[in-house]
Parts: structure tokens; C-alpha cells; sequence
């Protein structure tokens, strides 16, 4: 396949696509998560007083981080790593419905749904990057 066929151009702007989604992400995560490890004493009081369980904090703060280092090892290249993107399509969808169906319950604030729904955008984005990269392993 010559490479400036159709088909390697659309493959080359499937994978920029990808690359720039996942490094955005886990920019954005690693900036958004990391702070959370000095705030449990503040956030824990406000939220939930009868947290009794701050490893339960930890832990969400930990596994959500290491995930943003798989967003950016997963931006360097996109296509070996295709098959983490499901279980990334979990990360993000599972942290986005859980806060928006909590927030129709009214059991978390505005701030959380709003970061709930970049979750959603981002889930978004990872499936279409997951399908634009479909079928393009001869490339």
C-alpha cells in the first residue's frame, strides 16, 4: 500500500486523533486527581460525615490515577495499545452515569456532576477513537 493512499491517511489522522484524546485525558486526570491526595480531611467532613473508611478515598484516588498513566502510555501508541481502550471506556463510563444518576437524586453537588459529564465526553471520545482505529492493524 503506497503511503499516500487514502486509506494510510485516514489511519494517520485516526491515530493523532487517539493520541491527542488519550494525552489530553490523562493530562487533564494526573492535574485533577493528584491534589486529591492532600484534601481527604477536607472532603471527607463535607461529604460524607459518617466516612469511616479513608482508604475507600485512597483507593478511588490511587486506581483513577494509575488509569491516567494508562491514558498516556496509551496516547504514545494508540494502536498496540487498542485493547486497553474498552476497559478505559469503563473508567469513564462508569464514574459519568454513577455521578449523573446520583445527581438526579440529588446525593452529590453541581461540581461533582459537572466533572461526571467531562467523564462522559471523554468516554465519547475514547470510543471514537477506539473506532477509528478499527481495522487498521495492515497498516
Amino acid at each position: 500500500m503506497s503511503w499516500l493512499s487514502p486509506h494510510k491517511m485516514e489511519d494517520c489522522r485516526g491515530v493523532r486523533f487517539a493520541r491527542a484524546v488519550f494525552l489530553g485525558a490523562g493530562i487533564w486526570g494526573v492535574l485533577l486527581l493528584t491534589p486529591m491526595y492532600f484534601t481527604e480531611l477536607m472532603v471527607s467532613p463535607a461529604d460524607s460525615p459518617a466516612q469511616n473508611h479513608p482508604e475507600y478515598f485512597y483507593g478511588f484516588v490511587g486506581v483513577a490515577l494509575a488509569w491516567q498513566v494508562a491514558f498516556l502510555i496509551i496516547s504514545r501508541d494508540p494502536r498496540r495499545f487498542r485493547a486497553l481502550m474498552p476497559a478505559a471506556l469503563i473508567e469513564k463510563f462508569s464514574f459519568g452515569l454513577a455521578v449523573l444518576v446520583l445527581g438526579v437524586y440529588g446525593r452529590v453537588p453541581a461540581s461533582a456532576i459537572g466533572l461526571g459529564l467531562i467523564d462522559l465526553v471523554l468516554g465519547v471520545l475514547f470510543a471514537i477513537s477506539y473506532q477509528g482505529l478499527a481495522g487498521r492493524a495492515d497498516v
